[in-house]
C-alpha cells in the first residue's frame, strides 16, 4: 500500500528522459499566424466541447486510422491549417490511452490550432494535457515555456506559507478583522506510533477513523517484518481514544487503504500478499455480522482487481461506484486512478480508466469521493502545480467529464507528501498522511480545519484587478480574503503581472477583501457573494511626499477633527502592510503672529498626528517622527497668511536616514 511511492519517484526520474524527438524539427509556419495570441481569457475547469470525452479510452489502447492519418499528415505538411483543424480534432477525439504519450504532436498541434480556430480556454486545456501525457515526439521544454507565457495571468501565486503566518500574526496585533491561523494538528500518541500511520476514513457519522498502521510485527526467520494492519480509533467528547486494532481482517499478509460504507456494515479494503491474491495487492470487502465481528470476507475478483497493484479505495456517496489507484499495465502512468459501477444485481462492473484529466505519466493514488458533493479528491506528483512531492487535489464532476484538478493549495500542501486525504461529512476537518521532505519512511496522521481551497463548496470565482486609475497600468500587491461568516481560511495570493486575481469562494457568505501593496494604500471591501462576482479596482500611486485635503488645522490651534481620521488611517494601514517603510511628519503654520509661537504650534499640531498614528494606528513608535517648522516654508505661490499653510505633511521613505531637505 506505501511501499510503491519510493518506486513511482525512481522511475518517474527514468521516464523524465526519454523525451527525444524534438518539436522544432517539425515546426510549420501558418498562413494565419500561430503564434501566441494576445487574448487574455482564464482557463476554465470545464470544456464544453465533445474533445474531451474521448469515448475510445477504455475501448482501444490505441487508435489508428491510415486513411485519415494520411490526409492529415498531407495537410499538416501542406500547412493547410484551416482544413486540418476539424479532422484533427476529430482523429484526437478517438484516442485510446496509448496515444497520448507516443502522439503527443498531434495534440501540440491541435492546441495551436485552436487558438487561431477554437477557443483560447480549450487550447490551454489541451496544452495542460500535453504536460501531463508526453514521453516522446516532442520538445517538452520549449511548450513548458510557452504555456508559463500564455498562461501567466491565469495562475495562481500564492503567497509563501512562512510570510502568509507573519501578515497574520502582525494583523492580529493591529486589526478586528483578520485571517484566522489555523494548526496543523499531529493527532498525537493515541492515535500515531513510532512507526507510519496512514490512510485515514471516517466513519458515516464522524465518530470512527479507521487507518493503516505498521506497528504491528512478526519474525520471517530471525527478521522481524513491519505488516500493514487495520486500526481504528474511536472520538469522545471530542478527543480521539486509543488507537485498537480491527478484529476479524488482519492477518499474517498487509491489510490496509480502506473505506467504510455509510451504515458502517461494509468494508472495502487492500490485501497483499495473500496466497488466494490476483496481484501484489488486491480490494477485498467484508460484512460485519450480528455480534459486530468483521467477516465474510470476499476478493472483489477479475473485474475490479488485476495482476498488479490495486488498493485504495474509496465509495462515492451514493454507493453504487468505487474508486482505486491501480498500477496495472495499459494505464497513462506509473499509476492511475480507476473506477468500477456496481449493476443492479449488486456484482461490481469491469473497472475503467478515469481517463487523461485527472491521470498522468506518473502517479495518482489515494482517492477520495466527497460525501455531499460530486468531488473527488486524490494525491499526484504529475499535475501542473506541484509545491512539493506528491500534493493533494479537487477535481469538480461537471455531469459529463472531469474539471481540471486544482491543488488545494499552501495551507495543506508543502515541501514533502500529502496523502490519504479524507474529510469529515460537515467539511470542517481534514486528515490525511504526510511526510517531511524526502522521508516517507515515518508517515504520520495530521488533522486541519479546512480551509477555502479544499473546500468542496468552494466553486464560485470572484475575479478582480488592481490598476492605476489614470494609466490602466497594474499594481503590485497581495490580496486576502476574509470569511466573515464561517472563518473559514483563505490562502492570500499575489495580483498577478497584469494585475488580476481570483478566488474560488463558498457562495452566499459575506467576506472582506483586502489588497495591499507598497505602491498604494490598502484597499478595503466587504462584500456579500451571491454568484460570480467581478471586483476591479482602480487607485492612484502613493508619492514619497503626501499632504490630504482633510488635515488643515483652525488657526492657532492644535486640535484634530473628525474628517482627518480616514486619511489618517490609511497612512497607519500602509505602514502596517509595509514594515520596510518610515513616516516623518512636518507641521506648518502661516506667518500671523510670533514667530516661536508658530514654531511651538507647529511642533504640537505635528506630534498629535504622530501620537493618533502611534496609539490609535498601532504604528510602532520608532517608525514615526514629527517636526514644526513653524511659517519657515510656505506653499510656493500661495501668500504666507493663508489657511493652506496651515498644514501638515507626510514623508514615506526606506531605510535609516531622514532624507536631507527634510531634517
Amino acid at each position: 500500500m506505501i511501499k510503491k511511492h519510493v518506486i513511482w519517484v525512481i522511475s518517474f526520474l527514468l521516464i523524465a528522459f526519454a523525451t527525444t524527438q524534438s518539436l522544432s524539427q517539425k515546426k510549420r509556419k501558418n498562413r494565419r499566424s500561430l503564434g501566441q495570441l494576445t487574448v487574455n481569457d482564464t482557463v476554465k475547469t470545464f470544456s464544453s466541447s465533445d474533445l474531451f470525452n474521448f469515448p475510445n479510452l477504455n475501448k482501444v489502447s490505441y487508435y489508428r486510422n491510415d486513411s485519415k492519418l494520411k490526409t492529415i499528415l498531407k495537410l499538416d505538411e501542406q500547412r493547410n491549417w484551416e482544413d486540418l483543424y476539424p479532422l484533427l480534432k476529430q482523429y484526437v477525439g478517438n484516442f485510446g490511452i496509448m496515444n497520448f504519450y507516443k502522439d503527443t504532436y498531434w495534440l501540440w498541434r491541435l492546441g495551436k490550432l485552436t487558438e487561431v480556430y477554437g477557443n483560447l480556454s480549450e487550447a490551454k486545456l489541451l496544452y495542460k494535457l500535453i504536460l501531463k501525457h508526453h514521453r516522446e515526439d516532442i520538445d517538452i521544454r520549449s511548450i513548458e515555456l510557452y504555456f508559463d507565457q500564455l498562461t501567466e495571468n491565469d495562475k495562481d501565486y500564492f503567497v509563501p506559507l512562512d510570510y502568509y503566518y507573519e501578515l497574520v500574526d502582525y494583523r492580529k496585533e493591529i486589526d478586528t478583522l483578520r485571517p484566522p491561523r489555523s494548526v496543523l494538528l499531529n493527532m498525537g500518541s493515541t492515535v500515531n506510533s513510532d512507526l507510519s500511520d496512514y490512510a485515514p476514513t471516517l466513519s458515516g457519522n464522524d465518530k470512527e477513523l479507521i487507518f493503516t498502521s505498521k506497528r504491528n510485527s512478526h519474525n520471517r526467520g530471525v527478521d522481524p517484518v513491519n505488516d500493514e494492519d487495520l486500526f481504528y480509533t474511536n472520538n469522545e467528547y471530542d478527543s480521539w481514544g486509543d488507537a485498537k486494532e480491527f478484529d476479524g481482517i488482519n492477518t499474517q499478509y498487509n491489510e490496509g487503504s480502506a473505506t467504510i460504507s455509510k451504515d458502517g456494515n461494509t468494508l472495502f479494503f487492500a490485501r497483499c500478499n495473500a496466497p488466494e491474491g490476483l496481484g501484489d495487492c488486491d480490494i477485498y470487502w467484508a460484512k460485519k455480522g450480528e455480534n459486530e465481528k468483521w467477516g465474510d470476507i470476499k476478493n472483489l475478483g477479475l473485474n475490479v482487481n488485476s495482476i498488479a497493484w490495486d488498493s485504495h479505495p474509496s465509495l462515492s456517496h451514493s454507493e453504487d461506484t468505487l474508486y482505486f489507484a491501480s498500477d496495472r499495465l495499459g494505464g497513462f502512468g506509473l499509476s492511475d486512478i480507476y473506477f468500477t459501477i456496481k449493476d443492479e444485481s449488486g456484482n461490481w462492473k469491469k473497472a475503467t480508466n478515469l481517463g487523461p484529466i485527472i491521470n498522468t505519466r506518473n502517479s495518482e493514488v489515494s482517492p477520495f469521493y466527497h460525501h455531499v458533493f460530486e468531488v473527488l479528491y486524490f494525491s499526484s506528483n504529475g499535475q501542473n502545480l506541484n509545491f512539493g512531492e506528491f500534493d493533494i487535489y479537487k477535481s469538480y464532476h461537471d455531469g459529463n467529464n472531469w474539471g481540471e484538478p486544482k491543488n488545494i493549495g499552501p495551507l495543506v500542501n508543502g515541501p514533502g507528501s500529502e496523502f490519504y486525504f479524507t474529510i469529515d461529512s460537515k467539511s470542517e476537518d481534514l486528515y490525511y498522511a504526510r511526510s517531511v521532505e524526502n522521508n516517507m519512511n515515518n508517515l504520520d496522521l495530521y488533522s486541519f480545519p479546512l480551509p477555502m481551497e479544499a473546500q468542496p463548496g468552494a466553486n464560485t470565482p470572484v475575479y478582480g484587478s488592481l490598476t492605476d486609475e489614470v494609466t490602466g497600468e497594474p499594481f503590485k500587491g497581495i490580496v486576502s480574503i476574509i470569511d466573515l461568516d464561517n472563518g473559514i481560511e483563505v490562502a492570500p495570493k499575489f495580483l498577478r503581472p497584469d494585475g488580476s486575481f481570483q478566488f474560488d469562494l463558498i457562495n452566499n457568505s459575506n467576506y472582506l477583501l483586502i489588497i495591499q501593496g507598497e505602491e498604494f494604500f490598502r484597499i478595503e471591501e466587504l462584500f456579500y457573494l451571491n454568484g460570480e462576482m467581478q471586483l476591479e479596482k482602480t487607485t492612484s500611486p502613493i508619492s514619497s511626499k503626501l499632504k490630504f485635503e482633510s488635515i488643515e488645522f483652525e488657526e492657532g490651534k492644535a486640535e484634530m477633527s473628525t474628517p482627518m481620521y480616514n486619511d489618517l488611517d490609511k497612512v497607519a494601514d500602509f505602514l502596517l502592510d509595509n514594515p520596510d517603510f518610515k513616516l516623518h511628519i512636518s507641521g506648518h503654520t502661516d506667518s500671523n503672529g510670533r514667530e516661536d509661537f508658530n514654531l511651538k504650534l507647529s511642533q504640537e499640531r505635528a506630534d498629535i498626528i504622530k501620537e493618533y498614528l502611534v496609539y490609535f494606528g498601532s504604528v510602532p513608535e520608532a517608525r514615526v517622527s514629527a517636526k514644526g517648522y513653524g511659517s519657515s516654508k510656505p506653499v510656493q505661490g500661495v501668500d504666507q497668511t493663508k489657511a493652506l499653510n496651515r498644514r501638515v505633511e507626510f514623508e514615506i521613505y526606506k531605510g535609516q536616514e531622514l532624507p536631507q531637505y527634510e531634517k
